[in-house]
């Protein structure tokens, strides 16, 4: 009887030793960025995270494509870098069953050229740089005809492309590459669509030198928490997103990883 109680002691506490290293053990996230302001930001956020009982991992892609493959597959949880009309087009292109769990930082587009100081500089057969992604394509044609260098397909949208151009007049050639590789092009062509974000990273010109910007109030381009469909509501990954939203630090940041210039971003979940 003595022994059985002398066990029974024993297993008690090696019970009370280890359910306090089970009651400190952080939940984990692995979150995928690219390069640039976003990543920054989740960087930040992740270093308050830990004090919150989160372990996160920032995992960086340099495409558009692999993030996506990645949470749908399950490799991450989180991926942090797309906007909800890209989301739409590559769930209705690939089948993914990936869904938004929360909104982030709001970039604007712009058109840069190293070449000409204003947009009626750009030369009769001038060369464009272009994002290569339908939906991104399709905002930097908006904004090309919005400055009146090319008519596109009326009531096209976003999701319009090089072949919806029906006037050129300045027969206009385009350089189609991904998104992140446009800064490094832009001096190889005479205007070329741009993100301030990228162009901080890149330390490539001058962000603020747009010779015209995208509607920053268009919201349906914020940067979305993208998860698998089962996890929108999960209570790590929504601590996360709360943290972030409401993190002085990732404020601070996101505003010197947009040159210090409020034209160039919004805070999209705070509505202005």
């Amino acid at each position: 009887m003595l022994n059985r109680f002398k066990q029974v002691i024993l297993v008690a506490a090696v019970t009370l030793a280890i359910a306090p290293a089970v009651a400190l053990a952080a939940d984990k996230l692995r979150i995928g960025v690219v390069p640039g302001a976003y990543a920054d930001s989740i960087t930040v956020a992740a270093k308050e995270a830990k004090a919150q009982g989160i372990e996160v991992e920032v995992v960086e892609f340099t495409d558009w494509t692999t993030p996506n493959v990645a949470v749908n597959n399950g490799d991450i949880d989180i991926n942090y870098f797309q906007h909800q009309p890209f989301l739409n087009n590559a769930i209705k292109q690939q089948g993914y069953q990936l869904a938004s769990a929360g909104t982030g930082i709001l970039a604007n587009v712009g058109l840069y050229s190293l070449k000409h100081q204003a947009v009626d500089q750009v030369p009769h057969k001038g060369k464009v740089g272009i994002a290569s992604d339908p939906v991104n394509q399709g905002r930097g044609l908006l904004l090309l005809q919005k400055v009146g260098l090319i008519e596109l397909k009326p009531d096209v949208g976003y999701l319009g492309t090089l072949n919806d151009i029906t006037a050129n007049p300045k027969n206009l050639s385009f350089v189609e590459v991904e998104g992140p590789q446009l800064v490094r092009i832009t001096g190889d062509v005479d205007i070329a669509q741009g993100y301030p974000h990228f162009i901080v990273a890149a330390k490539a010109f001058d962000p603020s030198s747009g010779l015209a910007y995208s509607g920053i109030e268009d919201k349906q381009f914020s940067i979305q928490f993208v998860v698998k469909q089962d996890r929108v509501s999960d209570p790590v990954v929504q601590k996360f997103i709360q943290l972030y939203q409401n993190s002085d630090a990732v404020k601070a940041e996101t505003h010197r990883a947009f040159s210090n210039d409020d034209r160039l971003y919004t805070l999209a979940w705070r509505g202005n």
